[in-house]
């Protein structure tokens, strides 16, 4: 049995879908943003998926850049929620109201 490419956008589906619902049910911070790398690694998983079909090397070479910008987004992003935890004491995500008035 050789698996298809249906069977990594299934795969890839199923590891987007569990990302959306750590989002959307999640209220830890860390938690939203594992969630949110969980959905862009499904995403490349698309990309490499289509790409080894197609036998095009342009959907891996596009990963790598989408794998750099996970990177810088997860550094901001624990930077943020240190920042935040110092001044407030939690990484609760409903607790972080800064920007309303």
């Amino acid at each position: 049995m050789s698996l298809g490419l249906a069977h990594f956008l299934v795969l890839s589906a199923v590891i987007f879908s569990i990302g959306v619902i750590g989002v959307i049910t999640r209220r830890n911070a860390i938690i939203v943003l594992m969630s949110i790398e969980l959905m862009l690694n499904a995403a490349n998983l698309a990309l490499v998926a289509f790409s080894a079909f197609r036998q095009d090397p342009d959907g891996q070479i596009f990963v790598f850049f989408v794998i750099a910008v996970a990177a810088a987004e997860a550094a901001v992003g624990l930077a943020l929620i240190m920042l935040l935890f110092r001044n407030r004491k939690s990484i609760n995500v409903d607790d972080f109201n800064l920007m309303k008035w």
